[in-house]
């Protein structure tokens, strides 16, 4: 950009003195402020550390924290339902039809552990320097090198679909009101945060499930992104596995009318 408007005149030297004078006031008000500033500065401190090491620390550390933190929670929750479980089970008045209808609900609702079958899928985000592997596709834009929200939930859709009697992501089993959620690159999963590789395990029929896999339009347009920028997709055969039961709250918040 031309700097001929701030530029000086070529009149006389007078002249340019005169023009001088808003810089130095201009100047002299910068280190004032300045001066100000250090003074509050000072008075605030009072000699100490005015930083904190909470205001250091970024907010994906934060995150990461508490996820951690309700691992740990879920895992003491877990371990005392088993410990209520077991109380239970000495004298709850219950006939042997109503433990067989407990225990059928109890494996509905997905908080015991499940054996069987299983297959896993894994979804991986593509190397940051991919470009487009095949002709008449676009070089990549950043979205399209990452793992999306959609794209985990279309993997367990079908995993559903394909007859799935219980599903795990990462470390942690699905229940009817888990929701998979994604913020940027990270799966945000009952309270717990993960990073790709996002691998998913499902207990049911090995063959079921890969052919519901492979006529999910979702995952077949996924797919294309395999191909063509390389994100990661892998099916393997676990053969049996045990799921954990899930670990979490069981607690429903829902809607009442106002009297």
């Amino acid at each position: 950009m031309s700097n001929s408007a701030d530029s000086p005149g070529t009149g006389s030297s007078p002249a340019r003195g005169r023009r001088l004078r808003p810089v130095r006031i201009l100047t002299a008000a910068v280190f004032a402020l300045a001066g100000l500033i250090f003074f509050t500065s000072f008075n605030t401190a009072k000699g100490t550390n005015i930083r904190t090491d909470a205001s250091l620390l970024k907010l994906s550390d934060l995150i990461h924290e508490r996820s951690r933190g309700n691992g740990l929670l879920e895992e003491s929750n877990a371990a005392l339902r088993q410990d209520v479980e077991s109380l239970a089970e000495r004298d709850d008045g219950r006939s042997r039809s109503e433990d067989d209808e407990l225990a059928a609900l109890e494996k509905k609702a997905g908080t015991h552990e499940l054996e069987g079958e299983a297959i896993s899928v894994t979804l991986d985000d593509a190397p940051p320097d991919a470009t487009a592997k095949l002709p008449g596709y676009p070089e990549p834009e950043p979205d399209y090198l990452v793992i999306h929200q959609q794209d985990l939930q279309a993997v367990v859709n079908a995993l559903w679909q394909g007859g799935a009697e219980g599903i795990k992501i990462m470390d942690q089993r699905l229940i009817s009101t888990s929701a998979v959620r994604c913020v940027g690159n990270t799966l945000i999963l009952q309270g717990r945060v993960y990073s790709p590789p996002y691998r998913i395990q499902a207990v049911g029929d090995p063959e079921r499930l890969k052919k519901t896999l492979a006529e999910s339009p979702a995952i077949q347009n996924y797919m294309v992104y395999v191909n063509v920028y390389g994100l990661g997709w892998k099916v393997e055969d676990d053969g049996r596995v045990t799921l954990p039961g899930y670990a979490g709250t069981g607690d429903l918040h829902y809607a009442q009318p106002v009297d």
